[in-house]
Order: C-alpha cells, then structure tokens, then sequence
C-alpha cells in the first residue's frame, strides 16, 4: 500500500487548496478571536477578578466593533474560498504520511536498532492521550485555552519524557517488595544504548547516582553471570540501566545515611540550565513553571522522579566529553514516601508517573483538530518520532453522510517504520460531533524481522467514539464498525498465510478515547460489547468492576488551574489519594449528586470515570509467541495542558528462545 506524503495527488491541487483556505482563514481567525474572547477559562476568571480597572472589559469593549467590521469584510472572500475549497475535497487523500529525513534531529530513533528475535524478546511501549487542540474558541468550553502555545509545549514535554533513559530494579530479597512503581521510571544517563547492571548494594529508600561511562565499566563480569535471568534486558532494549537492590529486611535507610546521600548528590555541582527557552511557553499563564513542576524535563525545579543534571567534577573524566558525560541523580523514593504494592496478584507494575514512559515506541492522540496546531505538535514530536500520520479525516461531504467541518482529530507516532494506513469514518455521528470526522485510524508497523528475513510487525488502531452522554446506542453501533474495519484490515494488509508465513505478527494494540467509564451504569451496553471479549483490557476486571488501582482519566474542568494540580507532580500526588480524585476527577454522573465535583467527600463508585483506554489481543499473533503487560501507567506529565490523563502501556513479546 502506498502512503501519502501529501493531502492531494497533484501539485495544482495542492496550491489551489492553499489559496481558498488563505481566503477563509481571515474570516475563520476572527470569529475564533471573536467567540473566544467572550469564553474565559477559570485561570483568566481569576486574573481578572485582581483587576482594579477592569482592564479586560475595556478591552473587550473596544475590540469587539473592530472584530464584527473585520469579520463582516472578510466574508465575501470566504464565501468565494469555501466554493472552491469544498469540492476540492473529494479529491483529499485522507491523512498524510510524515517522515524524517535528517535523523540528527531525532534523539530516539537514532537509538533503534533492529529487532531480529534471537533474543529471549523485546518490550513495545505504547501511549495515548486527549490533548484537546481544538480551535482556541471551542477548547475555552473545555477550560483550556492558546492552541497553538499549548501544542508546542505539548510536544515538547512528551519528547523529552520519552527521550529520557529508563531505569529497571530489581529486588533481591524475596521477604520485602516495598519499592514505588515510581522508581521503574527514575532517570539515567544514556550512553551509546548500552544496557549497564548497577549492583551498588543500595537499599529501596535511597537516592542514587549514575555516572556515564564510569558506571557498569567492572560489572562486565556479573553481566555475563547473570544473564539468562529473569531480570536481564530483553533484546532491543535501549538506554537501559539495570539496578539490582540487595535488600534488607526492613529495607530503610536511617536519616543520617539519607541525608549524607543525598548531600552528596547536592554538593556535586549545581543544576544545568534549560536546554530550551521558556521565553513562548512564559506567554501562557497555566504553562507557567512552579515549584515541583518538572513536567517539562527541562524545569531545574527538582521532584522524586525529575532529572538532576549537575557538573562532573571529578578529574577521571576526560574534559573533551565533559559535555557528553553528565552526572544524574535517579531519585528513586524518598523515605516519606516509600509504598508497599498493594495488589500483590498482579502480574504487571502499575503507576501514577509525572513522566511518560522512558523508550515511548508508539504515540497516539485525539483531539489534534486545529491544523496549525497540528503542525507545531508534529514538529516537535519529529525531534523522538521519525513517522508521524497526521491531517487524518475528511472534510466537506465527502467520504461520510454529513457535512464535516473539521477532520478526526488523530495523530500516529511511530519510531519504527509505517508499512500501510488506512481510515475509516463513522458515518453515524449526531449532534456536535457529527461536524467532525470522527473514526478510526488503522497502521501496520513493521519492528523487525527474523534471521529467515521473515517480517515482524504490529497492528495499531486508534479511534475516538461519539462525545456526547446518553448516546449509548451510537457508541455501540461505532464498535460494531471498528471490529469489522479492523478484521478487514488484517485481512487486506497481511502477505502471507499459514503455511507460508512471511510475516509474523507480533502485536496488536487498540487505543483511543472510547467516551464511556467501565463503572457507569449509563454505560452497561458498552461494558459488555464483544470488542472486549476479543482485546483485553488491562485495568478492567469485568464488565461493571475495575482494578482497585485503575484511576480515571477524565479532569474536572474546573480544576485544571489549581495549585494543588497545575503541575505534574502536584497532580501525580493529588491521585494518589482518594480524597484527592475524589476532588480532582469526573466521577459516573448520578442523581443524587450535583454535577460539580470540587470538595464532594461522598462515598463513589471506582476512582473516576475511566475513558481512555489501552487494549491489546492475543488473536491473530504468531502462535510461539506471548505478550504480557508488563507496566501500565497514568501520566500526569500535561496537567494544565489538557483535561484528559494519557495512558501507557508496556507489552513483552516473548518468543520463548533463549539468548545466544
């Protein structure tokens, strides 16, 4: 199948399409300048009622017969741009295909090497997230605001989550397992993509330190002894740092050991600068940085899991590479806040994490509608991600029954290679969301191949279901529709047979915002939909009934700018208790309750509603292989940026060989 690299099959196409949208867009920015300056969020409310002089209103007053005369001057030329942008739709490819070409630019994919499945396997993470890039108008009814600013940061805090090293522990002692979640995403240093065992002898409640280089140089021995074991790498694992803890029996450290570690990593030089400018992302009020905020891992305000660059300071480091050798602290929990797992019975780690996940292989986001904002964002997620699928839709009349204003709002990220693409829209959107090409994206990825130069790929489906409550039997009907289109995908994309496999199929992910809970009684019908007796659900136990640590993935609106949640630590610890999501998440709509969620201390069902979701299936795989889960997480890494959690999930695809 041939992907497209642009939206229209010919260059005149192409220039003719950038000519009748300039002719809108005049008319298009001023009535979103228009409407949204009548739509405040609750962070401009709260500026504003510090002003003396009512400085807005004044300004309001002014711009607004500026605005209406500038909107009602621009119309005929959007009248003249609109009759020869709509017909020009039919001819639209529906999605556009981007790949890097300069790979300096991209700090995870130069770190991929090629899975050849002669190893014991290899882990695929994947992640997804609501970002609600609408129009800065329409995203203001959501309490966000500046698209475009939003976009930009967006990308950058999920580039530079992802591009961070990963950090594996594994406890020795079999009597205590009281090490966070937390820690399976603490920092390191990358060097080269090497995997380094760390057998430091350190206890669960200290803060550690990893040097470059200088780590790992005289464990080559216990490398070799220990592999084969369940806790070495896994092929194709990149940026890896192998910790093994010899605990003991209480597993604390006293205070003074705390204290004298952690001075030690403070007195080892002082915090590198931004790597990046905040002088844009400064613009914007509730993108402002604040203590504890280390969303953004180029924020020099330190937290239990950010990244603490300091200077090398000691003289067994050659000056040339003093640049490319830093030391980092991996903060892996401090004594305050060590937790037990609860759910011992899991067979996966589970968390809350102020990071996305550390080798992020797949991204996929809802919600990107504004194209300028699309760009921004795909500008800055090229910086990891050399594929990206993005503009996915249609417009006008083509392709779905109603008329479609804007396009799906899906975006694909990929560090391996995409090999087809296809889309699909449903045709039975109602209300709203009928003006948007709401559906499904569907991508073959290939991750590998076999010494036999068998193929190894991965089936991605992405999709947004229809938004508005009690529209049960519209989502159920749009399931039916994805479990049709996907089976016909696999069917269409797949080149070989049984008997003669050319390729073997290594996973198969769907994700997306599906806009119903697995708790809420308003949402039974979906609940028991046979798409969930073919993909399995990580976080659900049955139909009604979620893991006690699953936690929504829907914000109270209202919220978003409040101290205690404004950044992704606060947010991480605020969901973390139950009187904190309680306040801060959408909870299943009930009558006996208002709608409006601040300060309810009632007793509710689940820990929020729960609509963004994460699936996998073990049909249609090569039959020697297994996947597992191996870590899911909630990500608070875009609080103030949006009012959804993304979600990420980590398979293991093991193919039952051992290493060579």
């Amino acid at each position: 199948m041939v992907l497209y690299t642009s939206p229209f099959p010919n260059s005149f196409l192409s220039v003719l399409h950038s000519f009748s949208w300039g002719l809108i867009f005049p008319c298009y920015w001023l009535a979103d300048r228009l409407v949204g300056s009548f739509v405040p969020t609750t962070y401009e409310k709260r500026q504003r009622a510090d002003d003396p002089c009512y400085f807005h209103a004044l300004c309001i007053i002014i711009t607004t017969p500026i605005y209406l005369a500038l909107l009602v001057a621009s119309l005929p030329f959007a009248l003249i741009g609109f009759l020869l942008w709509s017909p020009l739709q039919s001819a639209r490819r529906p999605y556009i295909y981007s790949r890097l070409k300069d790979k300096t630019h991209a700090n995870g994919a130069t770190l991929l090497t090629e899975w050849k499945a002669a190893g014991s396997g290899k882990s695929f993470c994947f992640g997804s997230a609501n970002v609600c890039l609408l129009p800065d108008s329409l995203a203001r009814f959501n309490n966000v605001f500046n698209t475009q600013a939003r976009a930009k940061e967006i990308g950058r805090r999920i580039r530079n989550g992802a591009s961070r090293p990963q950090i594996k522990i594994y406890i020795d002692s079999p009597t205590n397992t009281s090490i966070s979640a937390a820690s399976f995403s603490s920092l390191v240093s990358p060097q080269a993509g090497d995997n380094r065992t760390v057998n430091a002898g350190i206890k669960r409640t200290t803060s550690m330190e990893y040097k470059g280089d200088n780590c790992g140089s005289n464990n080559g021995e216990e490398n070799r002894e220990d592999k084969g074991g369940s806790g070495e790498p896994h092929e194709g694992e990149e940026n890896t740092c192998i910790v093994r803890i010899n605990g003991e029996e209480n597993g604390h450290m006293s205070d003074t050991e705390t204290d004298t570690v952690n001075g030690q990593a403070r007195a080892s030089g002082p915090a590198e600068p931004s790597l990046e400018g905040d002088a844009e992302i400064s613009k914007t009020p509730n993108h402002k940085q604040k203590e504890g905020d280390s969303g953004s891992l180029d924020s020099c305000s330190a937290s239990r899991e950010s990244l603490v660059k300091v200077r090398v300071g000691d003289g067994t480091v050659d000056q040339s590479t003093v640049n490319n050798k830093l030391l980092y602290k991996a903060s892996i929990m401090k004594k305050t806040s060590v937790q037990k797992k609860k759910h011992t019975d899991e067979t996966f780690d589970h968390e809350i994490s102020a990071f996305f996940p550390a080798n992020l292989d797949f991204l996929c986001l809802q919600e990107v509608f504004d194209k300028r904002a699309a760009e921004k964002l795909k500008e800055q997620l090229h910086h990891y991600f050399e594929y990206i699928v993005y503009d996915v839709g249609v417009y006008s009349c083509h392709g779905c029954c109603s008329f479609k204003f804007v396009n799906s709002g899906l975006l694909f990220a990929s560090r391996y290679p995409v090999m087809d693409a296809a889309y699909h829209c449903y045709p039975n959107g109602r209300g709203m969301d009928s003006l948007a090409s709401k559906g499904a994206l569907f991508l073959k990825v290939q991750v590998g191949s076999t010494p036999q130069d068998q193929r190894i790929v991965g089936y991605i489906s992405c999709t947004h279901l229809q938004a508005i409550a009690g529209d049960t039997t519209v989502r159920c009907e749009q399931l039916d529709m994805l479990q049709d289109w996907l089976s016909e995908f696999r069917k269409s994309t797949s080149s070989s047979s049984t008997a003669n496999p050319e390729e073997l199929v290594a996973f198969d992910v769907l994700c997306g915002d599906l806009n119903f809970d697995n708790c809420s009684s308003e949402d039974k019908l979906e609940q028991q939909h046979s798409l969930f007796t073919h993909y399995k659900d990580p976080c659900r136990v049955g139909p009604g009934e979620d893991k006690p640590w699953a936690v929504g993935t829907l914000l109270d609106p209202e919220g978003l700018y409040d101290e205690e949640v404004c950044s992704p630590d606060n947010l991480q610890k605020v969901l973390e208790s139950e009187e904190g999501r309680k306040g801060y998440l959408v909870y299943p709509t009930s009558k006996n309750h208002s709608s409006s969620q601040k300060g309810r201390k009632a007793s509710l069902k689940g820990n929020g509603r729960r609509i963004d979701y994460m699936l996998y299936t073990e049909e249609g795989l090569y039959l020697e292989w297994k996947v597992e889960v191996e870590e899911f997480s909630f990500i608070t890494q875009l609080a103030g940026l949006t009012d959804h959690l993304p979600v990420a999930m980590r398979l293991m695809v093991s193919t039952g060989e051992d290493d060579p």
